[in-house]
């Protein structure tokens, strides 16, 4: 149509594993014409990967939004957005093999994002995760992919749900009336080997796995975690 106004939305989506592979979520926020977090949805996976978290939520959010509107797609997961613009093409040459021969991991998912963003405008614009004034939209949707993967729950605003509740680093590190995720270089107390009763020091011990706190940053193997109501994590994170 001449003159017709085509519709530009800018949209994130996040997916959270706690445990890699664990209790799954995934979630995805579209936003106001201020930028701010509209329209959102998560829901549970049961027990996935972070990367089927990852492609699961850019898969619902292209199923909702309109193939006629230009999206602009902010991620912090460079698997995600590799796998479906730099790794998808030759994949597809290959036959869905990698350069070493191997199958394609998650192989269906992949699949049905390309065919999701056949014949639209898409940008996708990567975000670092968990930053103090980081991306809002993406810290939303990290959000909301973590709650679901606690909950097992769906969630979003076609719920009337609530918005995704901070971590308890963003309520820490925020200026009144704005919440702020602090960066994964932030320093952490391990606490000592005391009692492991609310609102006293967390019993501590060494990771030996990688794994995802409750508060959706990860732990790396060898680091200092202290159990919680969700399993483990950050000792800061109780």
């Amino acid at each position: 149509m001449i003159g017709a106004v085509v519709e530009h939305i800018i949209a994130a989506c996040d997916g959270a594993s706690k445990g890699n592979p664990g209790p799954a979520g995934w979630g995805w926020v579209i936003a106001d014409e201020r930028g701010e977090p509209a329209r959102w949805e998560a829901g549970p996976l049961g027990t996935a990967t972070n990367n089927v978290a990852e492609l699961t939520a850019l898969e619902r959010l292209l199923s909702t939004v309109d193939p006629a509107a230009v999206l602009e797609i902010r991620m912090d997961s460079q698997y995600a957005m590799k796998a479906v613009t730099t790794w998808l093409p030759g994949w597809k040459r290959k036959g869905w093999k990698t350069a070493a021969g191997k199958p394609v991991a998650n192989q269906g998912l992949v699949v049905r994002i390309d065919e999701l963003l056949a014949g639209r405008t898409v940008e996708f614009r990567y975000v670092p995760a968990h930053q103090v004034d980081g991306d809002r939209l993406n810290d939303f949707a990290d959000r909301a992919a973590s709650q679901a993967a606690l909950t097992q729950q769906p969630a979003g605003s076609g719920h009337g749900s609530p918005p995704p509740p901070a971590s308890p680093d963003a309520v820490r590190t925020s200026s009144p009336g704005r919440a702020a995720r602090s960066g994964g270089g932030s320093a952490r107390t391990a606490a000592g080997s005391g009692g492991d009763t609310a609102g006293g020091p967390a019993r501590t011990l060494k990771a030996k796995f990688p794994g995802r706190c409750r508060c959706g940053r990860s732990y790396a193997a060898g680091e200092p975690i202290a159990k919680n109501a969700d399993g483990w994590g950050h000792p800061d994170c109780r």
